[in-house]
């Protein structure tokens, strides 16, 4: 491919995108986001990277519209439309998200993240063999839909030769974190080689100073301003004014160097402006609907505005917003109208509703009627954005005033699920003057409680939210429950930190609401009549014990819990089974919790719920921390950490404390146990400090630090009722006090033990309970109770307990004289909590099993310790079964990514196959 001219001044961004593509050619894939101002060069140094692309490199390359933006993945369409052949080889469902997303398939709203998860995949399939670069030109104008699904992908390459680079003029959130290479103005030496390149007869020396300076080396502005400049302004006889942005006086050069063409022309230059699509078959069809003709083609070539080809495009991006932004408002329309016959409203009825509504001028139901279908079938795509667009303007056509309410409240709610509550709030604002029917009123009170609360999370929200609910109490029963259930959680969220008397004024609506869902101990429903009423009963079980305590909420919660598992699943289940969960655990029901958190994190993954999925993962880690599957629970901070790396989800990294603190790893949990009580701290959230007090005790105890484990254990003393890891917190507290002595806290941590454990009487509390009460005790009653303490815990799977238990008797064997009794209880407690990954407590029975007379040597790490990161949460995942394909979609990578790190872990690790990794990864510490 011959070169073109050298780029002048640079050098510098020419090496960096050659070495991009260089490292592609070498397997390794790479984004670069290409920033700087309008102008400054960025479209330039693609157009170079493209043409340097050898033969054995694909080029897909698109230029994103201002005017797309409210299409959700318009972009994504355009980007994958030559890739679409090989959805077939995606797993099913990320080939039916993007589907979906492009509208091919009837299907309910598809994950964002199985859309970005399937653009990686096809990506990796149009690569094969090949290396291949994707361009995005003027990127800040994707559609939100299609940006996240790009940005997805580009923060997930690594082994699959694909090389993404996009062109913006500033960084947006959505690709923020990922490489940037900021393109800013050239030298004045290139700067004055520019201008006289673009001025050959030559300049006044103070214009050509002047112009330098005002063009801040921008090489657009360079070539383009001395166009719009006279004779005697050349000749220096005139003042440049800097008052005007550079952009808009380059845009105004452009459209001078327009001016002269005829009108016909400037009218298809307008047309192709308002295309985003470039589809050339369409251009001529809506400019022979206008009366253009192929003169007027012609016309536009030899003026170097418009090229012709496989798609219509401008020389430069600019020109087409110049262009646009030039026209008249009704030459807009007149283009649109024109666009809107022609294009297929079976084939693309979006595009053609939005062409329509730009070139209607006054209220219409038709055309508000047809934005409104849009927007259905945009939320059926997962783009809320372009839902609430689309609302938004139907509303503005609307005639009758009730029906545009009713429109601008579900453009609202539309921008508030799209994560714009301020947009939400905008729109709410301009139906104040329209009158407003009683449901209307509710539906207002409640979205703008909602995005208030989103915005601020300040005191006021709780309240607004029960307003809200009580507003729509016999207008929408099943919206004034879920918007109960978010008071309450609003109330409950700052626990210790929040306020008391707003957790009793909600809850205590709540249970005046939800009378008739009082249980009737006489009469057991019937497991129909049961599911039905999961959430009513969960809503009504959450508010008693926020107001009753645990004593009242009791058979509630647990006909709830019920409920719960035996109801059909259903899309609200998922927003609401976190507050099952979490019941579970307030009544100690070991089994419940392992059946609700896999069926919530089940239900997440099939409907691509990737919101819901790290709270979900996170109630699951827990329960395989109780069940001693520490490596699993290791594998569900891996799936969360995936998430929140390419979400932004705020989920502090409770999971990987917890982790760290029961295998005793103090320079892992410490640093984390500070970062999280900051946090805590700062969003006002008690949950946080409570977790991090509960892991420290468990953390010091494990190594022995037990005056450290008595401060930790003490701060939770005063929130026992608070009941979740406070209570817990009581059992770690008796152990560090009796093992420093003392025994009046022992004591008093007992009994409030007892007060949150005897009333819920299932075998996990009673084995608590048990195991503090032998801690109070020696000799032949010690034995008795830790005994029935193994005995239950064995019978409720909870082998981290059994191993702590057999610890502690040991101790206590060892205290009373009986080494030989005591070995046999230490060797057991050793083997399960080594083989549990309770580094920590295993380190404690070999320390008291070497005191018995004993010496058992811990195990040490194994050659896993090489293996990185990345490696290692695909060495889990392989050793759990899971294929390449799977792991990619669980770890959000590419299949040959996968498939690359376990190559890499069977050479580190000295192994032939997955058959090995249970034996070489069992040993080591980290696994």
């Amino acid at each position: 491919m011959t070169e073109t001219a050298p780029l002048r001044g640079r050098h510098r961004e020419l090496m960096e995108l050659g070495a991009l593509m260089d490292r592609a050619r070498a397997g390794h894939s790479g984004a670069l986001i290409v920033s700087g101002e309008a102008g400054v060069g960025k479209t330039a140094l693609l157009d170079r990277m493209a043409a340097r692309a050898a033969t054995d490199v694909r080029v897909e390359r698109i230029v994103a519209s201002e005017s797309e933006m409210e299409l959700a993945y318009a972009g994504l369409q355009q980007l994958c439309g030559h890739m679409m052949g090989s959805s077939g080889r995606l797993p099913a469902p990320q080939r039916e998200a993007i589907e979906a997303a492009f509208g091919l398939r009837q299907a309910s709203a598809p994950s964002p993240f199985l859309v970005g998860l399937a653009l990686l995949g096809l990506l990796t399939e149009a690569a094969g063999d090949r290396t291949l670069l994707c361009i995005v030109d003027d990127a800040q104008w994707l559609d939100e839909a299609s940006a996240r699904a790009v940005a997805f992908a580009a923060r997930r390459l690594d082994v699959e030769g694909i090389v993404i680079v996009l062109a913006m003029r500033t960084v947006n959130e959505v690709f923020a974190g990922l490489r940037q290479l900021v393109v800013e103005g050239v030298g004045d030496d290139d700067a004055r080689e520019l201008l006289r390149l673009a001025v050959p007869g030559g300049l006044d020396q103070r214009v050509r100073d002047q112009l330098i300076a005002e063009a801040r080396g921008n090489p657009l502005a360079l070539r383009e301003l001395p166009w719009a400049l006279s004779p005697a302004e050349i000749a220096g006889g005139f003042t440049l004014t800097g008052s005007i942005p550079l952009e808009s006086r380059i845009e105004q050069s452009l459209v001078a160097q327009l001016e002269p063409l005829p009108e016909s022309v400037r009218l298809l230059l307008l047309l192709a402006a308002a295309d985003p699509t470039g589809d050339p078959g369409l251009l001529w069809r809506a400019s022979a609907a206008l009366g253009l003709g192929p003169e007027d083609f012609d016309a536009a070539r030899n003026a170097d505005a418009l090229a012709v080809g496989t798609r219509v495009g401008f020389r430069h991006p600019l020109v087409r917003s110049a262009v646009y932004r030039a026209a008249s408002p009704q030459d807009r329309r007149r283009v649109h109208a024109a666009l809107a016959d022609v294009t297929s409203v079976e084939h693309d009825p979006d595009r053609r509703a939005w062409h329509r509504a730009s070139a209607t001028l006054r209220p219409d139901e038709e055309v508000a009627a047809d934005l409104e279908r849009s927007a259905v079938r945009a939320r059926t795509r997962g783009g809320a954005a372009a839902a609430g667009a689309f609302l938004e303007r139907a509303a503005e056509l609307t005639p009758a005033p009730v029906r545009r309410v009713q429109r601008l409240i579900a453009a609202a709610e539309a921008k508030h699920e799209a994560g714009a509550p301020a947009a939400a709030l905008h729109l709410l604002d301009t139906a104040r003057d329209h009158p407003l029917t009683a449901l209307q009123e509710a539906l207002v009170a409640r979205l703008r409680a909602r995005a208030g609360y989103a915005l601020h999370r300040d005191s006021s929200g709780p309240q607004l939210l029960l307003a809200a609910a009580q507003g729509l109490e016999g207008l929408d029963p099943v919206l004034a429950r879920d918007t109960y259930i978010e008071a309450l959680s609003a109330a409950i969220y700052g626990g210790r930190l929040g306020d008391a008397e707003q957790v009793a004024a909600v809850s205590n609506a709540i249970l005046e609401a939800t009378a008739a869902e009082e249980p009737d101990a006489a009469e057991e429903p019937s497991p129909a009549e049961e599911s039905g009423r999961a959430r009513d009963l969960i809503l009504r079980g959450q508010a008693l014990l926020a107001a009753k305590g645990q004593e009242a909420a009791i058979d509630t919660l647990r006909r709830a819990q019920r409920a719960f598992l035996e109801q059909a699943p259903d899309s609200l289940e998922l927003h609401w089974m976190w507050f099952a969960s979490r019941a579970a655990q307030d009544l100690w029901d070991a089994r419940g919790l392992r059946a609700l958190a896999d069926r919530q994190v089940e239900l997440a993954r099939v409907e691509g719920v990737v919101t819901v999925l790290p709270i979900a993962l996170s109630l699951l880690m827990v329960a395989q921390t109780v069940d001693g599957e520490l490596d699993a629970a290791e594998a569900s901070c891996d799936e969360i950490d995936a998430i929140k790396d390419v979400t932004g989800h705020p989920l502090p990294q409770y999971g990987r404390f917890f982790l760290a603190a029961y295998r005793g790893q103090a320079g892992e949990a410490e640093p984390l146990a500070e970062q999280i009580r900051a946090d805590a701290q700062a969003r006002g959230e008690g949950y946080g400090l409570s977790a991090v007090n509960f892991g420290e005790a468990i953390l010091y105890n494990g190594l022995g630090r037990f005056a450290e484990a008595v401060a930790s254990g003490c701060r939770e003393l005063p929130y026992t009722h608070e009941l979740s890891h406070a209570m817990r917190t009581l059992l770690e507290l008796v152990e560090a006090a009796t093992h420093t002595g003392e025994l009046a806290l022992a004591e008093q941590a007992f009994e409030q033990l007892a007060n949150v454990t005897r009333p819920v009487g299932t075998n996990w509390a009673l084995a608590v309970l048990v195991m503090a009460e032998a801690q109070l005790h020696e000799g032949d009653e010690a034995q008795a109770l830790y005994l029935d303490a193994i005995d239950r815990f064995e019978r409720e799977r909870i082998p981290i307990m059994v191993g702590r238990c057999r610890l502690l008797y040991g101790e206590e064997l060892n205290r009373q004289g009986r080494h030989a009794d005591a070995r046999e209880q230490l060797r057991a407690a050793y083997e399960v909590l080594s083989g549990i990954g309770l580094s920590g407590f295993a380190g404690r029975a070999a320390r008291e099993l070497s005191a018995s007379g004993e010496t058992l040597r811990v195990r040490a790490h194994g050659s896993a310790a090489q293996l990185t990161d990345q490696e290692l949460n695909v060495a889990r995942l392989a050793r759990e079964g899971l294929t390449n394909r799977d792991i990619g979609a669980r770890l959000f990578i590419s299949a040959r990514t996968a498939e690359y790190h376990l190559r890499k872990v069977f050479m580190k690790l000295g192994i032939r196959g997955r058959a090995e990794l249970k034996t070489a990864l069992a040993d080591d510490g980290r696994s």
